[in-house]
Parts: C-alpha cells; structure tokens; sequence
C-alpha cells in the first residue's frame, strides 16, 4: 500500500463554479473543502453575494459580505469573459451552474463531454415547472415541509423552518451527486441535474407518501408544538425532548410524577405529554438551564441548550472540539468543517478571493488539460455494514443502496431499528414490524441481518463479517463501539483499508460526547430551532431537518474517503457529527453575529430577502374541512414585484413609489401583508396560484406532505417509483433529488427487508452450515421477529 499522500481526496479535480446563491456556494465549498481546485466566474459587479448580509450590516464598496467570504474560502476568482470561462471549462473536469449564467447547462454538457455539469436549479432543467419562480420560501410550501411535521402551534399560522435551510441542503445534495458521479467514471461526463425541490421534500418531510399509501391515513392531521420541546426556565430557554416511551417514563421520574408511567397507554407519547404539559412547563420554570440539563443528561433525556448565534462559539462543547474557527481574511469566527477525516486530510481553509483576483493568472493557463486514464469506482462492487438506526445514518446508507451498493442493515430482534416502531401500527396486527412506512423508505434495496451483541457468538459473527465489508457506517452513541472493542483502530485490525464513518450526534470527543441525540436535539443545539417560530413566542423545532441534514453530510465525507482509498488504497475514519453538519447549514447565524455584532432573529414565515413573504390564508377549507388552507408568495426581487402588481390588475395601494425598492417594502412589510392577506382571503389557494405564477411571482400552495406526488412537475421527473413490499403492499417511494444524463439516477428496484430476512445467505457465506444457524436462532442470537 503507497504512504499517505499530503493532497486531500480531490487535489486533482478542477471545478468551475458558474453558480450563484448559497446552494451552488455550498456545494463548490464542499469540494474546495476536499481539496478540489474551485475558480469562480464572477460578473464584472461580482456574485451578488459579496454585498449580502442577512442582518442588513453596511458592505462598504470593496468589501465582502462575510457570507460570502466564508463560503468562497479556497476558491479563485475570475472575471471572465465567455472565451476565457470556455477555456476554464476544457481544462476542468467538473462545473457547477445555476441559473444566471450565460451558458446554458445542455450547452456546457454538449460542448464539453469531459465534464461532470451539476446544474442546481428549483425544479429541474426539464418538465412543467422548470421555468417558474421560486424562492426557498416557496418550495418548503411546495414540498409539504412547512406542515410536514404538524409543526407550529394549531391557533397561528404554520411556520416554515428559518435560516434557508433548504437552500445549504440543496447545495449538500450536489456536491454529493457530483462526487458519485466523478467515482463512478473519473474521466466520463455528465450532467447531473438537481432539483432543490426534491432536496426539499427528502429534508423536510419524514416519507409522507409512502405513509398515506401504507396505512391510508397521512402522518399528521393537525399541528401541535412538541412537548416538552422549548420551554422557559428560571434563567432563559432549555429544551426537553422525549422520543421513546422510556424516555417519556424518564422524563415522568424526573419532574417528580412516576404515576404518570403507563405501559398500557393507548396514548402516544406527545398526548401524554401534553396532557401534563403545565405541570412539566411548572417544574422547569422553577429551575435554571443548567439543573434541568444535567438532571435530563442524567436521565438520558435527549436535551440541550437553546443555541444562537450569539452563545453558540461559547458552548463548552464547541468551545473543547473548537467547532469554530476565525475566517482566514477577515477573521469573523466560522464553522469547522462539517465533518473530519483521519488519516485522509480536508484542505485548511484558504483567504477568499477578491473580485477577480485570479483573471490574469488564469488567462495563461486556460488550456485543454491532458487527461489520464483513471478507474473508477463500481458501487455494485461495494459491500457496506450499515449498523444505524432511525433517519440520519440509514438516509446516509440509502443513497448508497440506490447507486447499487450492496448494504447490510443490522438489527437485533430485541433492539429492531426504532422506525419500525414508530408508525402506530398496533402490536396486535400481523408482522405489525413489517408495516413501518418510515422504515421501507429509508431501507429499500437493502439486506437485514440480525445479530444480538449482549453474546459472545453475536460479536464473534459481527467480527467476521467485519473483513467482507468495504465500509462500516454507524451512528450509536460512541460507548456503544468502545463497549465492543470495535472502534476504528480495532476495525482496521480486523480489514486495514476499511473506512468506517461514525455518526454520533456530538461527537467522539467533547463535554456532551454521550449525550443523547435526536434531530430535534440537534436543532436545538445548532440554531436551526432559533430561527424557527413566530417571534414573539419560545422558537419552534422544526423536527425535521436535524436528521436527514447529518446524512447527506456524512455521505459527502463517505465519498472523499472512497476518493481517497481509491487513489491510495488506505483507509478512512470519517467522524460525521450530527451538530457539525447542523452548525454548517446554520452558519449564517454565527458569522453574522461575529462579524457585525447582529443577532439573527425568528420572523415568523418573513424572511431576509424577500418582501412581501408570509404565508396567506385562502378562502377553501382543507382537505380535513377547516379553516387552514395557505399559500406562500415571497417577492424577491424589483421585478418580481412589478410582476405582482400587474397580477393584481395594479392596485392604488401597491402604486407607492416607497414599494418600487426591497429597502421600501421590508419597511411597509406590514401594510402589504394586510393587503395581500385580505386579497387571498376571497380567493381560493388554486385561484391564486394561477394568477400569480403565470405572471412570475414566486408563490406555492402550503402542500399537505402525503400529496407530493400529485404534483406534475415531480411526476414528470419520476420522482416517485412504487415497489411491491411483501407484508405491506404496493406503495410510492420517493428516490434521489437529482436526474444523471447517463442513467436514469439512483433508483429503487427492492422493498426494505424483512427483519432478518438475509441472516441464512449471509451467515451461510460466513461458512456457517444449516445446523449452526439453526442453533443461532434457538439461543436468541438471530432471529425474525422483535422479542419484545
């Protein structure tokens, strides 16, 4: 095996970044941040985002926006002209584009066949929708996430999740496109074309339709805030939050109510709690952040402070795994990368550029490169021990799934995977364990073996099953490995080259390294739950993004360990923290409050940008005949509103010079939101749409979650594929966010796996016989259904 080299996985991948707004930033960040050589094509004014700043901080002329010098750390800058970014492009082997650049993405991918093009885009490059408005706003009302989770309070309007995650996700999801596509066929292009609308629905949404199709019912009818979820205590905001059963009956132990324990309970966990809401709410008001904290990690409770942008880098957690780090130009304090590699090496980020830094440099050296041939990576020929469990670490494995990999979920019969528990399905219908609609869509195409830990002969089998695996990837808490003696150095004994990505939610080291981790805990923590909410109310979780947010950024760290082993044949420790992903996607929160002094706020459903944005309530009821039917319309730009007010047949009240300006109409936000809401009101949200949309105004009906499959736009795309699934039936899935010229994307061919359904082929490739299998499954070791 060749030494280490110094160069990070990408050295030798040239990326031009053709692309504006956070998404493209994000995704060209990624893979600056592997080591990818990534040149900037600027206007001769630069990327809009050097004069941004979400906190309205004065940029003087000259300067950045620290957003952008944050995102564009280790990147070049050009001001080119179309036959210099041609150039660019031969000598490239990867562009990233979104819409605003002069070439189109068809066009870069015609005349450069070399090259991996991601195009990012709302809706894709193809189909009805590819043309029509949108903002971030809009497409969390499209994709259902605004109600996905019945997030909100029922007496106000839904919430959408604050902070613009779905434009950092979107960017998370094409970088990892981008890096599958170049393993697979280094020297081969393609075009890879993303829709942030569909990054949207696997972020936001938790399976929604394959939910309705399963068990005829949709997750959730009503919105409610989660209990305990953020509470006020005697010093400020702490949140609480119970996932389990046990944890529910903990949390009844430590507020002092044991009596509350009720096994037998045809309540779910959030009825209960609610039902002793004021007493739970009672007890944490007469006690400070700190003591509830450390009775509920006591307990093991999920918990964590409510994290801002302002006490977030003084986090003793954050504070011990230095979480964050100055900005190497301006020296405001930023996110760490998302995740860590060891012995592989991520690039220490680098000054931004300034505008054009780069263009004479480069008008040398834009020439067509020589191109070696390189082997690629078949995903086929891939074997992965997928030990996780709930959302974050099986999101992460499934992509791998669907690219062709072969992948091993391992359960145990008396610990299954949690969201086989979660769907309601009662324990006294037939393989009740089968019938979790959660856990089909995120385990399709995959093997179930189980193997129970607690014995001597489960460890020894998972040891030698250890040595057949390309990759291990798992996400318990960090004692549980170390219980094992299974922790990295332990695993490389057992396979040298293997590479092993752990996904514990703080981390492996760190004051809160065992803490218990959810998605909910993990927006608390970040800052994402800060943002989300009405403001003059405790913030909401958003209870969605935490998890699938940490898995396609352990995914991006799996696939530069790939990257890596592939040019080196060594292994890979990859430690995907959930926070740190969650910390990257809320970076925005930190470094404006560094850099100038500004606390980012919750607004409710406004936002930075655009003005007027708020949700709308319409004159239908809903499909469950109440008063709550919305739509979501975002004003972006000067145009868009001009486009508005012809849409209105050009009102008296929209005709104020003063709304001709975003500075005008975020300062009249509240007048217009009057006008707009009482406009809406006499209007169904179908009426509104067509009105609206047509004339180019970002707008999007508040979609009901299982009803994404309605829409045109993602049945044309084939978003959706259904599988046959043995004990539960025929149902729609959803699959990858992004369409591959060369093949028709990762797709779903296999219903998730019955539990333990593979234990007899993989155990018999152990070179165990019949007999001994048999004799496994006697004393408890394997087995088929839950044993409790």
């Amino acid at each position: 095996m060749s030494p280490a080299p110094t160069e990070p996985p990408l050295s030798s991948c040239v990326v031009v970044d053709l692309s504006t707004g956070i998404p493209g930033a994000y995704c060209t960040k990624l893979l600056a941040d592997g080591g990818a050589e990534v040149i900037k094509v600027e206007p001769p004014q630069g990327d809009p985002l050097r004069g941004w700043s979400a906190s309205g901080a004065t940029i003087r002329p000259g300067d950045d926006g620290a957003l952008f010098s944050f995102l564009a750390c280790s990147k070049e800058s050009v001001v080119g002209d179309p036959e210099l970014v041609r150039g660019l492009l031969e000598s490239a082997d990867v562009a990233v584009w979104s819409p605003g650049s002069p070439l189109s993405p068809q066009e870069i991918h015609r005349d450069h066949p070399h090259l991996v093009v991601t195009s990012i885009t709302p809706f894709g490059l193809e189909g009805p929708w590819r043309d029509r408005a949108a903002t971030e706003f809009t497409l969390q009302a499209w994709s259902g996430g605004i109600v996905g989770l019945g997030r909100g309070a029922p007496d106000r309007a839904p919430v959408h999740v604050g902070g613009r995650v779905g434009d950092w996700v979107s960017g998370a999801y094409a970088a990892a496109a981008t890096m599958a596509v170049r393993l697979r066929a280094p020297c081969i292009g393609e075009l890879v074309d993303l829709s942030m609308l569909e990054a949207h629905v696997l972020s936001l949404t938790y399976h929604p339709v394959t939910f309705r199709d399963m068990l005829d019912r949709p997750w959730q009818q009503t919105r409610r805030l989660n209990m305990p979820g953020v509470a006020t205590a005697k010093d400020g905001l702490v949140a609480l939050g119970c996932a389990t059963a046990q944890q529910f009956f903990d949390l009844c132990a430590m507020v002092g109510h044991p009596e509350w324990i009720d096994e037998k309970s045809p309540l779910s966990i959030t009825e209960r709690a609610t039902e002793r809401a004021s007493v739970i709410q009672d007890w944490i008001v007469a006690r400070t952040v700190a003591e509830i904290r450390e009775l509920a990690t006591a307990f093991r409770i999920p918990n964590s402070a409510v994290v801002n942008g302002a006490n977030a880098p003084a986090m003793d957690h954050f504070e011990a795994r230095q979480s964050f780090l100055p900005n190497p130009r301006d020296g405001f304090l930023q996110p760490a990368p998302p995740f860590r590699l060891e012995p592989a090496r991520l690039r220490p980020p680098v000054p931004a550029p300034r505008l054009g830094e780069h263009t004479e440099s480069r008008l040398g050296a834009a020439r067509r490169a020589t191109r070696k041939k390189d082997t690629g990576l078949a995903f086929s020929d891939l074997r992965v021990l997928d030990m996780t469990a709930f959302w974050a670490g099986p999101s992460c494995t499934q992509v791998l799934a669907l690219l062709g990999a072969e992948v091993i979920h391992l359960e145990s019969t008396s610990r299954p995977d949690g969201t086989r528990l979660i769907a309601g399905v009662p324990p006294t219908v037939d393989q009740w364990w089968e019938r979790s609609p959660i856990f089909a869509g995120l385990n399709s195409d995959k093997k179930s073996l189980t193997l129970d830990f607690r014995t001597e002969q489960g460890r020894d089998l998972l040891r030698r099953l250890i040595p057949t695996c390309d990759v291990i990837v798992e996400n318990y808490t960090p004692r549980v490995l170390d219980q094992l003696g299974l922790d990295y150095e332990a695993v490389r004994a057992l396979r040298p080259d293997m590479i092993m990505v752990r996904m514990p939610g703080f981390g492996l080291d760190g004051p809160w390294r065992d803490n218990a981790a959810f998605a909910f805990v993990i927006e608390d923590a970040s800052g994402l739950t800060w943002l989300t909410g009405h403001p003059e109310r405790n913030p909401v979780e958003p209870y969605s993004i935490g998890d699938p947010n940490a898995g396609v950024h352990a995914l991006n760290g799996l696939l530069l360990a790939l990257e890596h082993r592939r040019r080196t044949g060594e292994g890979v420790l990859v430690e995907a923290a959930m926070v740190d992903a969650a910390l990257n996607v809320a970076a925005e929160q930190v470094i404006e409050y560094s850099a100038y002094g500004a606390l980012l706020e919750r607004a409710g459903n406004r936002g930075p940008r655009a003005a007027p944005q708020n949700l709308y309530l319409t004159a239908d009821p809903d499909e469950f005949g109440r008063p709550d039917s919305w739509v979501a319309i975002a004003v972006a730009t000067d145009e868009q509103w001009e486009a508005l007010r012809d849409a209105l047949d050009r009102p008296g009240w929209a005709s104020d010079p003063e709304l001709s300006t975003a500075e005008g109409r975020h300062a009249h936000h509240d007048a217009l939101d009057a006008r707009l809401a009482a406009w809406c009101r006499e209007r169904g949200a179908d009426e509104i749409v067509d009105r609206l949309w047509p004339a180019g105004v970002p707008v999007g009906k508040v979609l009901q979650p299982h009803r994404q499959a309605e829409l045109e736009q993602l049945r044309f795309r084939g978003f959706f594929e259904e599988i046959d699934h043995p004990v539960s039936g025929r149902a729609r899935y959803s699959t990858f966010p992004a369409r591959l010229s060369r093949s028709p994307g990762p797709r779903r061919t296999r219903p998730a796996p019955l539990l333990g359904e593979h234990n007899h082929e993989l155990l018999t490739e152990l070179g165990l016989t019949a007999q001994e299998i048999t004799a496994l499954e006697a004393d408890g070791v394997i087995g088929r259904a839950p044993t409790r």
